[in-house]
């Protein structure tokens, strides 16, 4: 008996000298911790059900984005990349319209299932965080009454599918920092090649997620095997893309390094007042409380590295001009991370109800903002804070107005006429709303147009040429043009089209294989 107390007198100083657990080890011990509150599915499927009803009640309001028109005619050429993106949009929008219709309605059921996707991942980022049912639900409402999941809901877009794929990866990441289960780094590497297909600053996020797991912790989830693992699996997912890119030339660095010329400066002016915007104003106090905890609360330090992510990512946009909404995904997981302490402070002033009655307030503002509620010839005022209201308008009245034109064009004189327009909107409006009307395809040397045909040198004029009226320098590439149409979409909305030129011309001042290179443009 003495030999037992003295054994277990010395494991119990053993124990009491063992050194405090640092910052890598609180993920092996939340392991053995409870895991969080059970999912509040009731709430956040109501949600769901509520902003996929919205969503597709106006899906088919006025009609196809400029992108949404691009992405149509890339998914009808489908390839391992483009020259402005990777291959999956375009898939998506090539089976969107397959299963669902080729309308703006078909096209959208994608996003909008894409979108019911970012409210729930969301949720569940929410409850990996700590929150509960309220806190779950909270992070589901604000984030689907949130600016830009409205906007990027209603129309299938990069941003979109992007959106989901970083909350996807943030949550198996909190996954892989609480538990420390390695096995999550394969899910981890197969959604970031996934990602690589969509958009290629997923490796932004990633690359913001290492450095700030290693400068904060927990640094014992980088010492596995499984990190190489799942990076292999990333590799294979991505190589397509990856390798279509390099034997192209790497034209999204040409994309990236346009974006900056052209917009650097409206891009860094405008990346912490849209921070706000984004999310909305009256948000900005939850994700904000989101931030501080990750770094202030004892219970969720484990996941700091996410605010440290953010912080850099934002840190490194401004730096590089990119979009304001480049780190919508990282900002959403602010947004879970500050809904529990924004319902304890809500509780404590004795105003439970403040936060719901804002959510409500939001909902009504964006939704008058962002979706096609207004008619058309009402659209003017909104389109002047959210211009991707008007470029939903319009694009059947360009085409219309070019086949009347086309029309014009001598019978004998058609076999050698080419229709060439500015940009890949026009285009593509052309080549789906004119063809009917017997009209050639069109050609433009805009992005990936200019990779999908250039008309044949036998092709000597006339050329109908659709342009901006500030676009001089086109115009200059082609000879004797007049002016035969002024393109009005018939609402008076101040879209980007709206006053466009259609010349006729007599052909192109060189032959069209001489004249390429001059007329590709990208940004």
């Amino acid at each position: 008996m003495a030999r037992l107390r003295q054994v277990h007198e010395e494991r119990r100083r053993d124990i009491s000298v063992s050194p405090p657990l640092e910052p890598a080890d609180h993920a092996v011990e939340a392991a053995r911790e409870p895991g969080p509150a059970a999912f509040a599915v009731r709430p956040v499927a109501a949600i769901c059900l509520g902003l996929a009803a919205v969503l597709t009640a106006l899906s088919g309001r006025y009609g196809f984005h400029r992108d949404e028109l691009y992405f149509v005619a890339a998914g009808n050429r489908l390839d391992w990349g483009y020259v402005d993106q990777p291959p999956l949009t375009p898939l998506l929008a090539r089976v969107s319209t397959t299963l669902f219709g080729d309308t703006p309605a078909g096209l959208r059921v994608v996003a909008t299932l894409l979108t019911v996707a970012i409210v729930v991942v969301a949720a569940l980022v929410a409850r990996e965080l700590g929150g509960g049912r309220g806190a779950q639900t909270l992070t589901a409402a604000t984030v689907a009454t949130s600016s830009v999941i409205v906007t990027t809901g209603h129309m299938l877009a990069t941003a979109t599918v992007d959106t989901l794929i970083w909350l996807v990866l943030c949550l198996l990441v909190l996954r892989l920092a609480r538990t420390g289960d390695g096995r999550w780094y394969l899910a981890i590497g197969a959604t970031a090649g996934i990602g690589v297909l969509n958009k290629y600053l997923v490796l932004l996020l990633l690359a913001a997620l290492l450095v700030s797991i290693a400068a904060v912790g927990p640094r014992r989830v980088l010492c596995t095997w499984w990190l190489a693992a799942g990076a292999l699996i990333a590799c294979a997912i991505a190589a397509p893309t990856v390798i279509w890119q390099a034997a192209h030339g790497w034209p999204q660095l040409t994309i990236a390094s346009a974006i900056n010329d052209q917009n650097g400066v409206e891009n860094r002016v405008l990346f912490v007042p849209f921070q706000l915007v984004y999310t909305a104003p009256l948000y900005a106090p939850i994700w904000l409380a989101g931030l501080v905890r990750l770094f202030r609360d004892p219970q969720v330090r484990w996941a700091r590295a996410f605010a440290v992510a953010y912080l850099l990512l934002a840190a490194l946009m401004l730096v590089a001009a990119g979009k304001p909404y480049y780190v919508i995904g990282l900002l959403v997981v602010m947004m879970a991370a500050g809904a529990e302490p924004a319902l304890r402070w809500a509780r404590r002033i004795g105003r439970p109800w403040l936060l719901p009655a804002t959510v409500v307030v939001v909902a009504v503002v964006y939704t008058a903002a962002t979706l096609p509620v207004w008619p058309r010839t009402a659209l003017n005022p909104v389109n002047a804070m959210n211009k991707e209201q008007g470029e939903q308008v319009g694009w059947p009245e360009l085409a219309g107005q070019v086949a009347t034109a086309w029309r014009e064009i001598p019978e004998a004189d058609r076999g050698r006429a080419v229709i060439f327009t500015q940009n890949y909107g026009e285009a593509a409006a052309i080549d789906r709303y004119a063809r009917a009307d017997g009209l050639p395809r069109a050609y433009s040397g805009h992005m990936s147009y200019a990779d999908w045909g250039t008309p044949p040198d036998s092709a000597t004029g006339p050329v109908l040429l659709v342009r901006f009226p500030a676009n001089e320098k086109l115009a200059r590439q082609f000879t004797g043009c007049r002016v035969v149409r002024r393109v009005d979409n018939g609402y008076g909305v101040h879209n980007p089209e709206q006053g466009s030129l259609v010349e006729l011309c007599q052909g192109p001042r060189l032959p069209w294989s001489a004249l390429w290179h001059e007329l590709r443009h990208t940004y």
